[in-house]
């Protein structure tokens, strides 16, 4: 049996890359901040047939993530897919560049790209060893084309963009591939009155396909 961790899980797209992963008989294993709320969603995708388990952690705190991925890792036999989606995190103060203070891109490099370095660090030596892996990461559009309401958080996603692509080029000719997706909509209601929206399992089969039939493709930029 394979299995995705997916890192930053949540009700929205991180539930429907449960499914699109659970319906090809994955495991899953859920990490994210809040125990109670993980464990209602394992417990919600196990009523829809889907083998899931909780493992909270926050991802500020490195020593309990990778504790989190290793035990994901003994629970269901070893991590197929990493899907790291920093997104829901992100702090609510936005800056533009001007405004920007080096704290303020300072909290989003902790949550984005440094929780993401860790992540992969738990998992990459065991796939380096089997030859086969993948490892996905989410940021929003920001990350390809920045727009100056938040800045902040865009200089981070870049930043975590640049990494993965550099990360992919570094696993170059192994059995183990990185990509990126970005997302250029709102996701299931809208964030910003006429901005494009899509549902989160509209979004979902992308990382499959990266996963499956789009090894090749480094990066994916979801848009309407």
């Amino acid at each position: 049996m394979s299995t995705i961790a997916i890192v930053g899980a949540g009700p929205q797209l991180g539930v429907a890359i449960a499914r699109t992963f659970g319906s090809q008989g994955y495991d899953v294993a859920l990490i994210a901040r809040d125990r109670a709320k993980l464990e209602g969603l394992a417990a919600q995708l196990a009523a829809e047939g889907v083998s899931a388990a909780a493992f909270p952690a926050d991802v500020l705190d490195r020593s309990a993530l990778t504790r989190a991925l290793k035990d994901a890792a003994a629970h269901f036999g070893g991590i197929d897919v990493l899907e790291y989606s920093p997104v829901g995190g992100l702090q609510t103060v936005m800056t533009t560049p001007g405004a920007t203070e080096p704290a303020d891109v300072q909290h989003e490099m902790e949550f984005q790209l440094y929780g993401a370095i860790a992540a992969t660090r738990a998992v990459l030596p065991a796939m380096r060893e089997a030859d086969a892996g993948t490892l996905l990461f989410t940021t929003g559009a920001g990350s390809v084309d920045p727009v100056p309401q938040i800045a902040n958080v865009n200089a981070a996603a870049a930043a975590l963009r640049n990494w993965v692509i550099n990360l992919r080029k570094e696993l170059d000719g192994t059995g183990v591939q990185a990509a990126h997706v970005a997302i250029n909509v709102s996701i299931g209601t809208p964030a910003i009155p006429g901005f494009p929206t899509a549902q989160p399992d509209e979004i979902a089969p992308v990382y499959w396909d990266l996963h499956t039939t789009r090894r090749d493709q480094a990066e994916l930029v979801f848009s309407r």
